[in-house]
């Protein structure tokens, strides 16, 4: 496995790369399909809550499906400390899930909902900002887009990368009907399922 440790605004020592080296080689041990893990310290410089200055992401990239976990403390090894907790835990829970489903004990219960239409009350304003970034109506902007490769999902797999990478909600295109479809958590251990037509 190939781990590379970067920095964002702090300085990483040889020290703290082979201490993250040496505690990365446990949870290989749970995901024996790792082929590269990337770990990144970023310094937050103390905005708002001294005790959350170093933010730590790992990004584990496997065969399968992208595996990530971040946290924050005052030390760099702490909040390396709850990361790799934190990605330990979200690969119990999807190895829990595969196991639950596989033996069939209790299929998750799925929640269909459909979006109402939307309603036409006049054309929303729209406004030209910096460069050919163009934002219709009211609100803040947030410009960030990502792009992924289309590769139709069962719900069982769309939400096993959901949980791995720790998001809320997960898009998807449902390999059987091949409609777009959205898997969000609820509240506790429950799912739910958007399909559109």
């Amino acid at each position: 496995m190939e781990i590379i440790v970067n920095g964002r605004h702090c300085t990483i020592s040889d020290e703290t790369r082979q201490q993250v080296s040496h505690r990365l080689q446990s949870v290989e041990k749970l995901r024996d399909r790792v082929i590269r893990t990337e770990v990144e310290f970023t310094n937050t410089e103390a905005k708002g809550d001294p005790s959350q200055t170093i933010r730590c992401e790992i990004t584990m990239y496997s065969k399968g499906p992208v595996i990530r976990a971040v946290a924050s403390a005052e030390d760099k090894m702490v909040a390396f400390d709850k990361a790799i907790e934190k990605l330990r835990n979200q690969l119990r829970k999807a190895s829990d899930r595969r196991k639950h489903h596989r033996s069939n004990l209790r299929a998750p219960q799925v929640i269909q909902e459909i979006a109402p239409e939307p309603v036409d009350d006049g054309a929303p304003e729209t406004r030209t900002l910096a460069g050919d970034v163009q934002m219709t109506g009211d609100g803040p902007l947030v410009v960030r887009e990502k792009e992924f490769p289309l590769v139709p999902l069962s719900l069982a797999q769309a939400l096993d990368e959901m949980e791995l990478v720790g998001h809320d909600f997960f898009l998807y295109v449902d390999a059987e009907t091949k409609a777009p479809s959205v898997a969000y958590r609820r509240k506790g251990y429950d799912y739910g399922v958007i399909h559109l037509r």
